[in-house]
């Protein structure tokens, strides 16, 4: 997964796709994440070949004039870019879930690489995607307010062997919350947040 900041006109994202080309990666899919002062932020799914360094990739990008790259990470293998609307039908399908699905739904839906459901009041996570950490009470603590939406950056060994990692806190009622995390970032735009606070209200009002 790779997020650029790109001009926001007609025939950059053809730019893109040439300099991808030339380090052999194919592009599987694109997301427009936010816009800012002239700047159309992107997210690209790539599939890199055998023995193709990442570094190149950055670089044949980065030679395009008013492109920059945010970000440059594995994603997970299998992993497929879902998008708010099919999310919401999971939910709407099964109300009574809906906390517990749009949790499994956030990593995808917010290019994370893993998510939480956790209640504030009980001091302990509900349920957790597979790469989620085992919150210990210091990493909780760690989260900030978890009845207040915000973002937190958390330091390298906030956990024990877990490296920096940025985090999106969002309520969605009864005491819960939903935690996203990004390991190493981006950080959550503020598009971001707004769309993750649409789905959590949806949520409570399930």
């Amino acid at each position: 997964m790779m997020r650029v900041s790109l001009p926001d006109r007609p025939g950059s994202l053809g730019l893109i796709a040439s300099a991808v080309g030339t380090v052999g990666a194919d592009i599987r899919s694109i997301q427009i994440v936010g816009k800012e002062h002239g700047q159309a932020i992107d997210d690209f799914t790539l599939t890199l070949p055998n023995g193709a360094m990442p570094d190149n990739l950055v670089s044949a990008c980065t030679a395009i004039e008013g492109v920059r790259v945010l970000w440059f990470s594995r994603y997970p293998e299998g992993g497929s870019l879902q998008s708010d609307i099919e999310a919401l039908e999971r939910m709407q399908r099964h109300p009574d879930q809906a906390a517990q699905l749009l949790t499994e739904s956030a990593p995808l839906v917010f290019h994370g690489h893993w998510a939480l459901l956790v209640d504030g009041r009980a001091g302990e996570v509900v349920f957790g995607t597979d790469m989620a950490p085992e919150l210990t009470p210091e990493g909780m603590r760690a989260l900030g307010l978890l009845e207040e939406m915000h973002t937190v950056e958390l330091p390298s060994d906030w956990l024990p062997s877990w490296g920096e990692t940025t985090a999106a806190v969002a309520p969605v009622g009864d005491g819960l919350s939903i935690v996203v995390g990004r390991q190493g970032g981006p950080e959550f735009l503020a598009s971001e947040l707004a769309r993750l606070k649409h789905l959590c209200g949806m949520v409570a009002s399930a």
